[in-house]
């Protein structure tokens, strides 16, 4: 795993700059490209500089690693924040796929999600449990998640310590892409990184896992 370190201002913009060159180059041998992004509040600083970056955005397919089971105007929403981050100005021409609506038709999803995949940028999170995604260690279902075998790009999760149900990409899809990153901040969640990266069982450190099957080398981004 490659690292990047950069201070806490700029951390956000050198990730879309490298973010907006492999979408660039992805342009230039095929019609439509795809990326999809991590949740939660450390990735807006990235995503409002992606969203200055020039693209043609309108050959742009813009998803996420995973979605809270809220409505789309709920703060708690990761569409939202893609939404007021990401999707505005010239980047508001992507097309944006959603993970969770009211009607939650996940059918419908996981076709327009095989589609797409692998996906040409992946942009990961992580927390300090060491979860990625809604794969949390804990989580009922977590060994059908892990599974690269399966056949489900998407699947419902309900996490024991989560405030609501949650909709997440599953291994198999996060782990296909042609570039894959990782963004953290904060010293915690560094030190949560370490402490994965020295386990052996993958259940209770779910993003040692996703690292360390992906297909493209991993690039740590962090402050």
């Amino acid at each position: 795993m490659m690292i990047e370190t950069y201070s806490a201002e700029s951390l956000g913009k050198a990730l879309a700059e490298r973010v907006a060159s492999d979408l660039r180059a992805a342009l230039e041998k095929k019609t439509q490209v795809s990326i999809a992004v991590s949740g939660g509040s450390t990735p807006a600083p990235f995503l409002v500089a992606l969203a200055k970056e020039s693209l043609d955005w309108a050959k742009v397919v813009v998803t996420l690693t995973d979605e809270r089971q809220v409505a789309e105007d709920s703060p708690r929403s990761n569409a939202r924040l893609v939404s007021d981050n990401l999707l505005q100005g010239e980047a508001a021409k992507a097309e944006f796929l959603p993970l969770y609506s009211t009607a939650n038709v996940i059918a419908g999803i996981a076709e327009r999600l095989d589609a797409i995949t692998p996906f040409d940028v992946c942009v990961l999170g992580m927390g300090a449990d060491m979860h990625t995604a809604s794969l949390f260690p804990g989580t009922p279902g977590l060994e059908q998640m892990l599974d690269l075998e399966s056949k489900s790009l998407i699947i419902e999760a309900n996490p024991p310590k989560a405030d609501e149900p949650r909709v997440t990409l599953t291994a198999k899809a996060l782990t296909s892409s042609a570039h894959t990153y990782l963004l953290i901040k904060g010293i915690e969640k560094r030190a949560a990184l370490d402490h994965a990266m020295s386990m052996t069982d993958t259940l209770a450190a779910p993003i040692r896992f996703v690292l360390d099957t992906a297909q493209s080398p991993v690039v740590f981004y962090a402050d």
